[in-house]
């Protein structure tokens, strides 16, 4: 029981690691008129070769999810669903032109906010955290 108490109050400060993180982004993904999941989605998409299944574990997102983000991309002229050609059940994310001219000035936010969290942290720990939080992962996965 006494374990019971540290283990809550890390994942309490991991989940406000990230809805901290996720604010942050968001603020800078607002000078482009998207959130951070729109942002991540048109990065992710930027080839034009993802189905809506094969992004959602990219985006962290479940297919409710996928189809709002995918229908605010489509209405805000970023993204288009196409006919997948090896696939007539499915569709290809394809970004527009508006949303090719945004992907490349996407992945320097993510960069600088990755960048300022692991601020005077050594090459060592960056290694170290990422392999405990992809433990984690797999642990909520098994």
């Amino acid at each position: 029981m006494t374990q019971t108490v540290p283990m809550l109050g890390g994942g309490s400060l991991l989940h406000r690691l990230v809805r901290d993180m996720t604010t942050v982004l968001d603020r800078r993904f607002a000078a482009f008129g998207l959130t951070t999941q729109q942002a991540a989605l048109l990065l992710a998409a930027g080839s034009g070769t993802s189905t809506p299944r094969q992004l959602m574990d990219v985006i962290g997102t479940d297919t409710a999810g996928m189809t709002k983000l995918l229908d605010r991309l489509q209405a805000k002229g970023l993204a288009e669903r196409h006919a997948n050609p090896a696939d007539r059940r499915s569709v290809l994310i394809v970004p527009t032109e508006g949303g090719l001219a945004l992907v490349p000035k996407l992945a320097p936010v993510f960069g600088d906010v990755v960048k300022d969290l692991f601020d005077g942290f050594s090459d060592a720990e960056i290694a170290q955290f990422t392999s405990a939080l992809q433990r984690m992962k797999d642990n909520l996965q098994s």
